[in-house]
């Protein structure tokens, strides 16, 4: 792993996790932040300064304590580079980042097969085509996310999706590469890439909501993501929305992975059309007014709000961000979401702020690529 990060510890870690969420900062909001004197502050960021870490960009406003133009620090992005690989049942989709997450390539692979060994050559050979996007090619870090349980940031105890059991994907990566390698479930990744570079930075509390092929959730609190062993078991999917939709797998009737999945949206009106239709074209024949899309749109909207409803009164976070490959039934069904987070909250209680997402699969890598950062950035 290239330098820089991993010897600092204690206020110069912290300065520089400050400047890199939040930066560019000036030297007195530093010292506000850390807690720090002027005098402490310069000691501790002129080596950070003179090894490249930090620099000093385009001079602020004059600070009155001392007379001149202040010269807020800031890191160098493009000093570390990370891949970030989304694994789906069907493809690795990958992305390249800045130490910011700020996406510079993507690419995308189809999976020969499901077996280990074949999925661990085909993220090697993503992370190549993506690495080959530096002019020299380093790494910092490789984060990989999939649907399933994970454990030990290596070891995927079950991945449905892959039909995968106690699978040591870290271990095998080791294989095929030098550069250090994180595993996690998908929607821990997006949680921490919300929280650190997205719609939920500088947010106290705020709740993710996914919805695709599965239904998601995910909860930071006191700048924390709430986790345990249990987070990715998907257990949110079976949650009861509507008495009167149809029955899953293991017997619930109206849940939420039967009402909000994109498999259940497009079996239910393709049953009604009486042929096979994919998500887009049942949310366009909702858009268009046809009456079993428009139904069941709607009523997924409602269980949508529902749900949202549900983390609302639990929680209460200051906003609640939408995404995953379905998220565009939220403007489908807009009115009916707004219909059932109302039905389920206080007539006194304000609706909570909603941030959209982008349904695209690279946001789900970015996801995976923030988890690499982080490992980095905090040496665990």
């Amino acid at each position: 792993m290239t330098g820089g990060w991993q010897p600092l510890a204690g206020p110069a870690h912290r300065v520089a996790l400050e400047i890199l969420l939040d930066g560019p900062l000036s030297r007195a909001e530093l010292s506000r932040r850390v807690g720090l004197s002027p005098g402490s502050l310069t000691r501790i960021t002129k080596p950070m300064l003179e090894s490249g870490l930090l620099v000093e960009v385009t001079a602020g406003p004059t600070d009155p304590r001392v007379g001149r133009p202040s010269q807020p620090l800031d890191i160098v992005p493009a000093a570390h580079h990370f891949v970030g690989i989304k694994l789906t049942g069907d493809d690795a989709v990958g992305v390249l980042t800045t130490l910011r997450a700020e996406v510079i390539a993507t690419a995308e692979l189809p999976l020969p097969d499901h077996s280990p060994t074949a999925v661990a050559a085909t993220i090697a050979e993503l992370t190549k085509t993506l690495a080959a996007h530096r002019p020299d090619g380093e790494l910092s870090g490789l984060g990989i996310s999939l649907g399933g349980q994970v454990t030990g940031k290596n070891n995927v105890r079950h991945a449905s999706f892959l039909d995968w059991e106690d699978v040591p994907l870290g271990d095998l990566m080791s294989a095929h590469s030098d550069v250090p390698v994180v595993v996690a479930n998908d929607l821990t990744a997006l949680t921490a890439a919300t929280h650190w570079f997205g719609a939920g930075r500088g947010a106290d509390r705020f709740c993710l909501i996914t919805i695709g092929a599965g239904v998601g959730y995910g909860l930071v609190v006191h700048d924390q993501i709430v986790d345990s062993p249990e987070s990715s078991l998907g257990l949110i999917g079976h949650h009861p929305l509507l008495p009167d939709g149809v029955r899953c797998e293991r017997g619930h009737v109206g849940c939420a992975s039967t009402l909000l999945t994109t498999q259940g949206i497009v079996s239910e009106i393709g049953e009604a059309l009486g042929r096979t239709v994919t998500y887009d074209e049942c949310l366009d024949l909702a858009v268009a007014g046809e009456p079993a899309a428009r139904r069941v749109a709607d009523r997924a909207g409602r269980a949508l709000g529902r749900l949202i409803a549900a983390a609302a009164n639990f929680t209460m976070p200051d906003r609640v961000v939408l995404g995953g490959e379905g998220v565009r039934l939220v403007e489908v069904a807009h009115d009916a979401l707004l219909t059932g987070l109302r039905t389920d909250r206080h007539p006194e209680a304000t609706d909570p702020p909603i941030v959209l997402l982008d349904p695209d699969f690279d946001e789900w890598a970015r996801g995976a690529a923030v988890i690499a950062i982080q490992t980095f950035v905090l040496g665990s």
